[in-house]
């Protein structure tokens, strides 16, 4: 089975949150899961972090936009990775594991 565009991209950002030794997890919501929750959470120098991976032009859903914005409220670090912001990841996390 090929990889899909969106597991390539979820496959980057892993290996990097790998390389600074993040903890994280995919957020599996079939059964007793909360929908809409991004696709990898996780936790980097004491901050809660959330990663969304979409492939090309896809966009949050409404239902994801929400739990985005619920998680922002709450003080989490939350990014909307594609192809194009990729590389950004580490510095993303790094930043925002600095800001106390």
């Amino acid at each position: 089975m090929a990889a899909t565009p969106e597991s390539k991209v979820k496959k980057k950002v892993t290996e990097q949150l790998k390389k600074l030794g993040a903890y994280y997890f995919y957020a599996f919501t079939g059964g007793y899961g909360k929908s809409g929750v991004p696709d990898i959470i996780g936790c980097y120098r004491g901050f809660f972090f959330a990663i969304e991976c979409k492939a090309g032009s896809n966009k949050p859903t409404p239902l994801q936009e929400k739990n985005i914005r619920e998680i922002e409220d709450a003080g989490g670090l939350v990014i909307v990775v594609n192809e194009d912001n990729l590389a950004e990841v580490t510095e993303w996390l790094t930043k925002g594991a600095r800001h106390e």
